[in-house]
């Protein structure tokens, strides 16, 4: 796992906390700031994995 792939997924779990806060305390705005901290997190763990795919699939070609 990359380090984008664990901040994307601590990102994710900072907006989880803030929606259910949000869902406890009745406010709304707090529940939307979570659900887009989730989105971002997604995005940003999607976004490390399709890096280290492509980091793991790259060779050097062979010019023997």
């Amino acid at each position: 796992m990359s380090d984008e792939e664990a901040n994307g997924k601590i990102q994710k779990t900072k907006g989880k906390i803030c929606e259910d806060l949000g869902k406890i305390i009745g406010d709304k705005n707090e529940q939307i700031k979570g659900k887009v901290e989730q989105v971002k997190g997604k995005v940003q763990e999607e976004v490390g994995k399709v890096k280290r795919k492509g980091t793991q699939n790259t060779s050097s070609p062979d010019l023997s």
